[in-house]
């Protein structure tokens, strides 16, 4: 696959594309992380970071619990919660607040400030890594005094489908 067309490209979520090959891709690095710092991705974990990747969209817990539940992990929302809040604690899965919902990482492993370009008609959501826009956010608080300890960049309009259709 060539560098413009890997599974951390963010325009890729809004572009027909093999996603089982992108998901796939994620899930290989994200065990690969997981592993490298001794965490355990038990099955109820490994199938909500599978289930984050099966769609370019951010999901809500009780949305994952349902599918959870149907295949035979417990119906109790603790099951979701729990499996989302490790995914988040070790860098798999990121929480998209203005959604109220998760969504797999598209860069397992790396040190980033995830940027999310949200498309207020479908839901898609690409993350771009946000190198630039976290070193401006740095420069500018750095001039009041401020350090950033965290970021989470939301940007709401419309993916090039979306856009089309309303032209």
């Amino acid at each position: 696959m060539p560098a413009a067309e890997t599974p951390l490209d963010p325009p890729l979520a809004f572009a027909h594309h093999d996603h089982a090959h992108c998901a796939d891709a994620l899930l290989a690095k994200a065990e690969a992380v997981a592993a490298d710092r001794g965490a355990r991705l038990t099955p109820v974990r490994r199938r909500t970071l599978e289930i984050l990747l099966e769609a370019h969209r951010a999901m809500g817990a009780y949305e994952v619990l349902e599918r959870l539940a149907e295949e035979g992990f417990g119906s109790q929302p603790p099951v979701a919660y729990r499996a989302l809040e490790f995914l988040v604690d070790q860098g798999l899965a990121h929480r998209v607040r203005r959604l109220n919902a998760f969504a797999a990482c598209m860069h397992p492993g790396q040190d980033h400030a995830p940027v999310f370009l949200i498309c207020r008609a479908c839901n898609a959501v690409a993350e771009a890594a946000g190198g630039a826009t976290r070193a401006a956010l740095d420069a500018a608080a750095a001039e009041v005094g401020f350090t950033v300890e965290r970021s989470n960049i939301e940007a709401l309009g419309l993916c090039p489908a979306c856009a089309e259709t309303e032209a």
